[in-house]
């Protein structure tokens, strides 16, 4: 039985209607009050894994303010059962990324360290393979003083609402070249290679994962009419608001540990002090 395979819908049906039974509709119920994330009490590991079992991700709201300390991202983590980072192009040599404004030879042109505002993606959408960005933590050491906030949507409720308008949307999108990103090159060196991939796929556990960017550029979607309604079908989903969709601007030591859910930032100030901590993982987060 497995809820992704389009030729079960029974399977689909039971694990839709549980899903939506059980998944938040506000923003407040998906937020926790920690004392240190790093050293989680049993009751509030208890209730952000009840969050994220539910939604997929759950937000902390801790008392440790601006303290710029980042082992307790990687305490954090390791209690979730999250060990193996990725070490992308711009991340720290602890391989977990201090986004704040940054026009260095090795940021400049990253948007995430810019003040720019990001559109709809999964963190990674560009890795392949075993390099699958399946987990995420962001933590946030200071906020802007105006922006910076993120939308949050689980990425099971996207295949939800994508599948019950038609399945043929699903069957595009896990084609396993409905998206691909072109080469990463620098002054004529490749980076990166190409990476392509389906936008759906489930790992051998059958966990549903995503890969997604609402970017036009350094995008190229598969070419046929059923990638392109499905792609369409999805951004207009994303654009939608609905008792899924929600709205955050992460204050000094709170943070959003998630499995990879689809996400947003918006713009923000030039000369602000924004700064957050960004872990990816290979790993997702634990079940138990």
């Amino acid at each position: 039985m497995n809820p992704f395979d389009l030729a079960d819908p029974d399977s689909y049906a039971h694990w839709r209607d549980r899903k939506l039974a059980t998944h938040p509709e506000r923003l407040e119920d998906l937020v926790v009050e920690v004392a240190e994330p790093a050293a989680l009490t049993a009751a509030e590991y208890a209730a952000l894994h009840d969050r994220i079992r539910r939604c997929n991700m759950a937000v902390y709201a801790s008392a440790v303010g601006p303290d710029p300390d980042k082992a307790r991202v990687r305490g954090l983590g390791r209690r979730f059962g999250l060990e193996h980072l990725d070490q992308n192009l711009c991340a720290d040599n602890d391989a977990i990324s201090a986004l704040e404004i940054a026009d260095d030879a090795l940021h400049a042109g990253y948007i995430p360290y810019s003040n720019r505002p990001i559109a709809w993606h999964t963190d990674g959408y560009y890795n392949t393979g075993a390099a699958q960005v399946r987990g995420l933590i962001l933590h946030c050491v200071r906020p802007a003083r105006d922006g910076g906030s993120n939308r949050l949507l689980d990425h099971e409720i996207a295949y939800i609402l994508l599948r019950d308008r038609d399945p043929a949307h699903i069957r595009a999108l896990s084609h396993p070249a409905a998206m691909c990103i072109p080469p990463n090159l620098s002054e004529g060196i490749e980076i990166r290679a190409e990476a392509c991939g389906p936008v759906f796929s489930s790992d051998a556990a059958g966990r549903l994962h995503m890969r997604y960017t609402a970017r036009r550029r350094n995008v190229a979607w598969r070419d046929d009419p059923d990638t392109r309604a499905a792609v369409a079908a999805l951004a207009e989903i994303l654009a939608t608001p609905s008792p899924y969709h929600f709205q955050t601007t992460l204050q000094s030591g709170q943070g959003l540990i998630c499995n990879n859910v689809l996400h947003t930032r918006s713009g923000f100030e030039t000369d602000s002090p924004r700064l957050l901590y960004r872990a990816r993982y290979f790993d997702r987060i634990a079940d138990t």
